[in-house]
């Protein structure tokens, strides 16, 4: 009888959740139309002048607001002033600041895991991020992942009585390269990892594709994956040498139950690079840039209601925020199951999504579809 019940539950609120998802897809058409209306009145106006071209929904900024997400979509303009002028630094700063303020021990308590000589330590930054310490304990050397706090990382280093050698970028944005400087110039033989093709701040060792950083016993290969950013790296950590799991340091290509903004690539381009991490073993280590795992899951939700592991999922993360717990890390096999953005190859989400959306002679063709279509839904959701 409990299953019956559970069963017409989950029902009910798929098609709840049906409902919600074709009035967010019938909110952005109207709003399209009316927009449209305007321009087309402002335009047969005698008097009208000439306006600017509306600025793109799919790249982002630093709002003025403090919010739970400092990284918003506004428009090209100024995506292009935060990554390309100081002004994009001075709004870290302001970030940075008003984080610091907020959150004087982190926003998030996390739990660092040891293996057989190796310690990955997340360290909670600005108002979402994740930086990470990756330490060989044994010959005491560290590697710090997208170390946007400078002085939070520091404080870690001095706490586990480390030595900094190498820092290991993902991408050019503030909120994962802004301490870069800092901590390079106090640590003299430390060196800055990443893609020539991003502008990483203060880089010292450009990276390739498939290229290996060894430090210690620690051997870190370097996966492109563009899209988010031109040249997005993310860090897979090789769990041979301490016989243990492998941890990939996603950066903003991936998160719990969710993925970045493609602000730099196409949806083919995200698709390509998010199916290099399906390649990884299910019991790879997902350590995300950001903590998002709410939020995301509430947006699985709507597209996949019937999703049991999910459901379980959400449950657990909920019991983790409610005590402000980090919810890093996941497995990759656990975000095949619950994660829609590596679900582009499934026929339940083809069916939510609607027409248009479904197997075509090019296979890669229709999931870059479908991922395009869940990362502009996932931009209108709004979490309850």
């Amino acid at each position: 009888m409990a299953a019956v019940v559970a069963a017409t539950a989950l029902k009910g609120r798929g098609a709840r959740n049906a409902r919600v998802l074709r009035g967010i897809l019938s909110g952005a058409t109207a709003n399209k139309a009316q927009n449209r209306t305007r321009a087309l009145q402002s335009h047969s106006s005698p008097e009208c002048k000439e306006e600017p071209e509306p600025l793109s929904p799919e790249l982002e900024y630093i709002p003025r607001k403090r919010g739970k997400n400092p990284m918003k979509a506004v428009g090209l303009a100024w995506y292009s002033l935060y990554t390309r002028t100081w002004l994009g630094y001075l709004f870290y700063r302001q970030q940075l600041r008003r984080a610091r303020n907020r959150y004087p021990k982190g926003h998030s308590r996390t739990q660092p895991r040891l293996f057989n000589g190796v310690k990955v330590l997340p360290i909670p930054v600005l108002s979402d991020n994740y930086s990470y310490l990756i330490i060989d304990t044994q010959a005491r050397l560290a590697v710090a992942v997208d170390p946007s706090d400078p002085q939070a990382v520091q404080a870690s280093i001095e706490k586990e009585g480390v030595t900094l050698v190498a820092i290991l970028c993902t991408h050019k944005h503030w909120d994962h390269s802004g301490g870069n400087r800092d901590l390079s110039r106090r640590h003299q033989d430390c060196r800055v990892y990443g893609s020539p093709q991003d502008g990483i701040p203060h880089l010292t060792h450009p990276l390739c594709h498939q290229e290996v950083v060894s430090v210690g016993r620690l051997q870190i290969r370097a996966l492109a994956t563009p899209g988010h950013t031109q040249g997005h790296l993310v860090y897979l950590l090789d769990g041979e040498p301490y016989k243990g799991p492998s941890c990939l340091f996603s950066g903003d290509l991936l998160f719990l139950s969710g993925c970045g903004r493609t602000f730099e690539g196409t949806a083919e381009t995200m698709l390509s690079s998010l199916d290099t991490v399906l390649g990884l073993g299910d019991d790879t280590l997902l350590w995300p840039g950001h903590e998002y795992a709410e939020e995301n899951l509430g947006f699985a939700g709507v597209v996949e209601p019937e999703n049991l592991a999910r459901e379980r999922k959400m449950q657990w993360v909920q019991r983790q925020r409610m005590e402000r717990r980090s919810t890093c890390p996941s497995t990759l096999g656990e975000e095949r199951s619950y994660n829609p953005f590596l679900r582009t190859h499934c026929l339940v989400l083809q069916e939510a999504l609607g027409p248009g959306i479904g197997p075509t002679e090019d296979d890669d063709y229709s999931r870059a579809q479908l991922l395009e279509k869940l990362r502009r839904l996932k931009d209108l959701h709004k979490s309850k």
